[in-house]
């Protein structure tokens, strides 16, 4: 009797045991693939689709059919928010983290060194400039358990393709394998690449100079192909392994392009010359197409694969154009109707385009006009693969977004989005150096850190910010003065240090600031 016991206990254990893992199997087939396309330096009105209430002579030069594509199987989010430069948005991305709380307020290069100089007049505090770290250990850098690791723990395939600058060179953060993802291809520290061409080895001539260099791409040097291509030949391989280990996947699609240095793809450049663009600007355009090619080539081969109707496409930009004003006056990309571009918190630096295709769960040809943010995308992405039971060591502020995406109705309006960039970016043109942000329903004020102005925008009667009524609407400047001082001090947000008077910016809300205000 008790070897009977023993035996029925045993087939249980076997029986419960195999269901489990048959549950197990099934959880991780309804997981589904993620693939979050990330360009750099892309303007809001680089591309003929549309993200405003018409279309307008920007959309008309540019074509990506890709992009075009992918907003008529998804939504496309008219007011997308990211960080007026690089590093930031991507640390945000990657923590959930608002850029005042993460302190990776600019572009980070080499460990311990700032990569520009401080604004006229102001003494930059001493930011995150070592970038984002799976450790505690590293000196001026923000700990974080990173978006990939939480994925990777719970199933998925991580790849990383393109460009990474998460972290300083010689700190963990610069590798992106440090930081959850599986797969490198192509990633480091640097946040341009040397050459944007295979017959250069994607390098610069210059052999002593090989900070900029993109690493791990040595099959194709050469060869004529351009960077872009490459990336996206190597993330379709992985794409493939992921396939083959029956995982659900991740591919961080981060192109290099659209940034500096502006080579044509020779496939396009010559189209864009024929419309009688300059240039430069044609250049930038064959860019432009060069990418959406990149992303039309994933759509294809998720078709092929049988996997497209169990695969969410997110497309989005780092920050705003490089526009010509900000470039001296040189042409380059043009953001109008938004005002400036990349650097600067005006419209035209964080404004970006921004689409996703959830099937079966994305209405096609939609449109999203609530605000989002880049940090938002943290927390969505690990609602779409279904994962509830995770912990950070950092504290997350973005929200999701997935009901918007189901078509739930979501009245955001009097949710605060926040910008803090206590630094300078390089360029010189207007609302670029320190600035502190607040944009809450359509208002929108910014607070000048070098001498203590405001800037107030409505943005539904003015999107290109054209007339600043901060002495015109003085209860305004003072309500989201008060919300942005509390906010910032809450995050222990640094300020700079005006060299004048050799103290600390004074915050938005302080008594000194708001009594400037004209009555």
């Amino acid at each position: 009797m008790k070897h009977k016991l023993i035996v029925f206990c045993l087939i249980c254990v076997v029986f419960y045991s195999c269901k489990d893992e048959e549950k197990s199997k099934a959880v991780k087939a309804t997981q589904p693939n993620i693939i979050m396309f990330m360009v750099d330096d892309m303007g809001w009105q680089d591309t003929s689709v549309p993200f405003w209430n018409e279309k307008t002579a920007f959309n008309n030069i540019y074509e990506t059919p890709n992009m075009e594509r992918l907003a008529s199987e998804g939504a496309k989010f008219t007011q997308a928010y990211a960080t007026p430069v690089c590093t930031p948005t991507r640390v945000s991305l990657i923590s959930g983290m608002n850029a005042a709380r993460h302190r990776v307020t600019n572009w980070t290069l080499r460990r311990n060194k700032f990569m520009v100089n401080p604004p006229k007049g102001l003494e930059m505090p001493k930011w995150n400039l070592n970038g984002a770290q799976p450790t505690d250990s590293i000196e001026l850098a923000v700990h974080i358990t990173p978006l990939p690791q939480i994925l990777k723990d719970h199933g998925y395939y991580t790849i990383h393709a393109g460009k990474a600058h998460f972290g300083a060179i010689s700190t963990p953060g610069a590798d992106p394998t440090t930081l959850g993802f599986q797969v490198n291809i192509g990633g480091h520290a640097g946040g341009a690449p040397a050459s944007y061409y295979g017959l250069k080895n994607f390098a610069k001539e210059n052999k002593k100079d090989t900070i900029w260099n993109v690493p791990g791409l040595e099959k194709y040097h050469g060869k004529d192909i351009f960077l872009t291509e490459a990336l996206t030949q190597e993330a379709v391989l992985s794409i493939d392994d992921a396939i083959n280990e029956e995982k659900p996947f991740y591919l961080y699609m981060a192109h290099y392009a659209v940034h500096t240095p502006i080579q044509g793809d020779p496939r396009y450049e010559q189209k864009y010359l024929d419309k009688g663009l300059d240039a430069i600007e044609a250049r930038y355009a064959s860019m432009v197409e060069g990418m959406d090619k990149s992303l039309g080539d994933l759509m294809d081969h998720l078709d092929k694969k049988g996997i497209a109707d169990n695969t969410i496409i997110l497309f989005m930009s780092d920050n705003g154009g490089l526009s010509a004003l900000a470039r001296g006056g040189e042409p380059h990309t043009h953001n109008k109707p938004l005002s400036s571009g990349k650097g600067s918190v005006h419209e035209g630096g964080i404004r970006e385009p921004m689409l996703v295709k959830w099937p079966g769960v994305v209405k096609n040809n939609s449109s999203v006009n609530t605000p989002v943010i880049i940090e938002d995308f943290f927390p969505t992405i690990i609602e779409m693969a279904g994962i509830s039971n995770y912990q950070t060591v950092q504290t997350v502020d973005g929200q999701s977004f997935t009901s918007m995406l189901k078509g739930h109705k979501v009245n955001n309006s009097n949710r605060p989005l926040f910008w803090h960039y206590p630094n300078n970016w390089g360029p010189s043109g207007p609302g670029i150096g320190a600035t502190s942000t607040i944009r809450k329903g359509d208002w929108k004020l910014i607070y000048y850190h070098l001498d203590s102005h405001f800037e107030l925008f409505n943005l539904n009667t003015d999107i290109g910010e054209t007339t600043n009524l901060a002495n015109k609407e003085i209860p305004k400047v003072k309500e989201l003065a008060v919300e942005l001082g509390t906010y910032l001090r809450s995050v222990k947000a640094q300020m700079p240090t005006n060299t004048n008077t050799n103290q600390l910016v004074l915050w938005p809300d302080d008594e000194d600031v708001i009594g400037q205000i004209q009555l």
